[in-house]
């Protein structure tokens, strides 16, 4: 997962503002690099680089990204390496001047990759998928042959990026001179949406991101999301255009997005994440009561931030103390999204503390919103039980992860999953805790699906294998598990910088 954000504002505004304080909005989707590129007239403005939004951009920086229009990126490695070189946005000169930021995985990478060189003649600079999709789409407006362009050729460029890409993408685009382009894959996997704000003088502003947060917290009121298949176009006179632009497309949102990924306080195709936490506690509340009613718990603690929402209604069904028996230290950034398990592995004990009187002598049910590779949870409950636990139950707001994901979340191999293999009872036994229990599918499913009747089937091959774009086989998840997994990370692993 990564955070983008576009905007094109009021010509007497600096687009780089909002998009600053967008990208802080979502830094939560990517902590390894950040970029901002703007366009005043014609002239390109990039400035990015490895580290978090505030360490990457300083005062100096930030006056040199001119212009009313623009695009961000945040950066979460799923492909490629950790290099400063793979931070986005990236840019291209032909046709008119292209710069493009991407959320999602593509899967046909290596196909489109010999495409462009052998038959397209584009040369590519990175590994990263995402200047795959910004050279393909380059391509498809240049074959259009316009000097100067119109909606309906940027329309037409896009049904075709669709027709060559696999796999899930939410992107914003700049077009230099023209204007910002928003698009999202057929199936709508990985967020997007849009916001307007409008001036005293009547001017329209347009914004499209990653999450909600982004457009509220710079004054912007949601319009809606971008749907799936559909390309939307802001252009510097504030028209605002959009277009269905795949034969075929059905919604199939991420499901952990909702578990994990998003803010809570984000709205994703029309869902409340929060209120979406809310209903998979109340559901595991109920697996809890039918298939653990023998078990006694003293006290629920949730391990923060993620699963505070979902703890909070298992404590109300079982009528038992809710307590904070983990303290955070604000300054860790968040584990699963490292880039390497060595990295997770040190962090996770300087980023959690427990109260000991919270624990002691007492059986404790612990919540968590997932368990992934399972070093952090067998930590986790090795530290409830040092704090004096007598007991150290585990219950999973999500299924059982068991399958590579592949469209733009890190659980590339399947033998780094836990669950991969293994039943509850093994899984518990793997992490040191008295028992595990895990959300059912099905509940999961229907958390995300209350809050809004027109999603349909969600995505969640990480949790039952199924890939909704086809086209993912034996073989390309064995190159995917060579080519991203910890150990292949770790080859790429550079320091991060803590400023300039």
């Amino acid at each position: 997962m990564c955070g983008i954000v576009g905007v094109v504002t009021n010509p007497q505004e600096r687009a780089a503002l909002s998009l600053y304080d967008g990208l802080l909005m979502i830094q939560h989707r990517g902590q390894d690099a950040a970029g901002i590129a703007t366009c005043d007239g014609s002239r390109l403005y990039l400035e990015k680089d490895n580290g978090l939004v505030r360490d990457v951009f300083d005062h100096s920086q930030m006056e040199t990204l001119k212009g009313n229009m623009g695009v961000a990126h945040c950066r979460y490695p799923t492909a490629g390496s950790s290099t400063c070189s793979e931070a986005q946005p990236f840019y291209v000169n032909s046709p008119y001047g292209l710069v493009l930021a991407h959320n999602g995985n593509l899967t046909n990478t290596k196909q489109l990759t010999q495409e462009l060189f052998t038959n397209d003649l584009r040369h590519l600079n990175t590994n990263s998928d995402s200047e795959v999709l910004l050279n393909v789409f380059a391509h498809e407006l240049a074959v259009r042959g316009q000097l100067r362009l119109s909606e309906d050729d940027v329309f037409a460029a896009i049904s075709q990026v669709h027709k060559r890409c696999h796999g899930a993408y939410a992107a914003v685009g700049m077009i230099l001179g023209y204007g910002v382009v928003a698009f999202r894959d057929p199936k709508g996997i990985r967020p997007l949406i849009i916001g307007k704000r409008q001036d005293a003088n009547g001017f329209t502003s347009y914004m499209a991101a990653s999450e909600s947060v982004a457009l509220t917290a710079n004054g912007y009121t949601v319009m809606r999301d971008v749907e799936p298949g559909e390309c939307v176009i802001f252009d510097l006179a504030g028209n605002f255009y959009a277009h269905q632009c795949a034969q075929d497309s059905k919604l199939h949102p991420c499901l952990f997005e909702y578990v994990y990924l998003a803010r809570p306080d984000s709205i994703i195709d029309g869902v409340s994440v929060y209120k979406s936490r809310l209903r998979m506690g109340e559901f595991l509340a109920e697996k809890i009561v039918r298939e653990w009613s023998h078990i006694h718990f003293d006290v629920v603690i949730p391990i923060p931030d993620t699963s505070r929402t979902s703890a909070l209604p298992i404590a109300h069904a079982l009528d038992i103390k809710y307590r904070e028996g983990f303290i955070k230290n604000r300054y860790i950034g968040r584990t699963f999204i490292m880039p390497g398990q060595n990295e997770r592995r040190n962090s996770i004990r300087k980023k959690l503390s427990p109260i000991p009187l919270e624990f002691k002598d007492k059986s404790v049910l612990l919540v968590d919103d997932s368990i992934v590779r399972g070093n952090t949870s067998q930590q986790i409950v090795q530290m409830a039980r040092d704090a004096g636990a007598k007991k150290v139950y585990v219950a999973s707001a999500a299924p059982p992860v068991r399958y590579p994901n592949v469209y733009g979340i890190d659980m590339p191999a399947s033998y780094e999953l836990i669950a991969h293999g293994r039943n509850e009872e093994q899984v518990a036994k793997e992490i040191g805790a008295d028992g595990v229990i895990y959300q059912d599918l099905k509940d999961l499913e229907e958390s995300v699906r209350q809050g809004n009747e027109e999603v349909g089937d969600c995505e969640g091959s990480c949790f039952d294998g199924k890939y909704v774009t086809g086209g993912v086989d034996a073989n390309y998840l064995r190159e995917i598990e060579m080519a991203r997994n910890d150990g292949a990370k770790n080859q790429f692993q550079l320091p991060l910088p803590m400023g300039k």
